[in-house]
């Protein structure tokens, strides 16, 4: 974040937000609360210039504009066109992931070909693999009675997830963690390390799609899939009865790696953080594990990690306010989960909070479609921590950092344990 930390320091919020601002990344609630009370749609010239809704309803509002606040342009610093870098040919003039790059009518056709990866019993198949990779974490670094929780758990988690489902060599996440990062993370205040991540990508797609193409057609054709995996099935669907091209499909790989990595390990993380930090809350779950999924609920509404992009495609007005064309916006999601018109008491985790329409996943058209996975994630992650280390504490040995700008999570969470199992 060095490139972001060395800009000025915000003095309004209101008008000069900066997403990628150490105490945004630590801790936006407060800075949320002011500018919901006194400017709830503020203005940055900052990354490019953009628009930043607080309140709940703004935000739902905004969600269902579609497509005068277009998906095309999902990161909202500015987009750097992808090169060849041997002919200068231009392969991407802008992130391409369908379906959340997408608007309608393509975006319904490109979203009916990923679903049913993610349906409940499709990803329920996917269940004894994290619960296996989650115990074999754990005896990585049990013995030592410490841990990086973020990155010795959390970040390992998703990567390998999306890997098997892949159909990929879970070996190749270290790689996975490095491309989100050079994406989403530092690639987003560095643009050349965005476009030498993204050709990384580009390159490992492509001979991912070749690979299972010729799988398809020794087996005697493409409707013939030569392996249960993600990518196969990709490819031997269609696109509302159109064969899936490479970029198509390349597209698709790289939508499972920027929305189903960093977004999980972050949400996975901040749990284990609250739960580091709320003895109370960590006591009641191990007394009552029954109360899990009602408790991944609520970390998902308090520490939302995701806020995605827009581009205004013509003059938009919500409550009263004007955002020209041309403008990106800012569909923050985790804002609008701690509004106080929508839940009561917003700020404080409430394990059993029996009414919570949560955006965390989005609303609209474009809410996520792996939800389903990511629930399950964190609930086995959760749920086999907590089973094989039920006393946990920060450490005092190091501190706890935060990422920020479109995906917030703790990037590095150190802990303390007694009692292992």
């Amino acid at each position: 974040m060095a490139a972001a930390e060395a800009r000025p320091p915000v003095e309004d919020w209101a008008t000069d937000y900066d997403i990628f601002d150490p105490a945004y990344c630590s801790d936006p609630g407060p800075i949320w609360a002011d500018l919901r009370d006194r400017c709830p749609i503020a203005h940055s010239e900052r990354w490019g210039g953009s628009w930043l809704p607080t309140r709940y309803d703004d935000v739902a509002e905004m969600a269902r504009l579609v497509p005068a606040l277009s998906s095309v342009e999902f990161i909202v610093v500015p987009p750097v066109p992808l090169r060849d870098p041997e002919t200068g040919e231009v392969l991407r003039a802008r992130p391409y992931a369908p379906p959340i790059s997408s608007d309608p009518p393509f975006h319904g056709v490109a979203r009916r070909l990923i679903l049913p990866a993610f349906s409940p019993h499709a990803v329920a198949a996917h269940e004894p693999y994290t619960r296996e990779l989650a115990h074999r974490l754990i005896d990585g670094f049990v013995g030592q009675g410490r841990c990086d929780g973020a990155v010795d758990f959390a970040q390992q988690i998703p990567p390998r997830v999306i890997a098997h489902l892949m159909g990929i060599d879970e070996g190749r996440a270290s790689d996975f963690v490095d491309w989100v990062r050079g994406i989403l993370e530092l690639g987003a205040t560095d643009p050349e390390l965005r476009v030498a991540t993204g050709l990384k990508m580009f390159a490992f797609w492509a001979e991912e799609v070749a690979k299972r193409r010729a799988q398809a057609a020794q087996a005697g054709g493409s409707a013939d899939v030569p392996q249960n995996d993600f990518i196969s099935e990709v490819l031997a669907g269609d696109l509302d009865g159109q064969p899936v091209d490479d970029n198509h499909a390349m597209s698709v790989c790289n939508l499972l790696l920027i929305a189903g990595i960093d977004t999980t390990w972050s949400s996975i993380g901040s749990a284990l953080w609250h739960l580091a930090t709320h003895p109370a809350d960590r006591q009641r779950l191990l007394e009552q594990p029954e109360l899990l999924p009602t408790a991944v609920e609520e970390f998902l509404r308090v520490y939302s990690p995701v806020t995605m992009g827009r581009l205004a495609t013509e003059d938009v007005t919500v409550d009263g306010v004007t955002i020209p064309a041309g403008s990106r916006v800012l569909m923050n999601f985790p804002a609008a989960n701690r509004d106080p018109g929508q839940f009561p008491d917003p700020d404080t985790v409430v394990i059993d909070r029996a009414h919570n329409r949560h955006v965390a996943f989005g609303i609209g058209i474009h809410r996520c479609a792996g939800s389903n996975l990511a629930r399950m994630e964190m609930q086995v992650a959760l749920s086999v921590f907590l089973e094989r280390v039920p006393e946990f504490h920060l450490a005092e040995s190091g501190p706890v950092s935060w990422a920020g700008g479109q995906v917030r999570g703790p990037r590095t969470l150190p802990l303390t344990f007694s009692t292992p199992r």
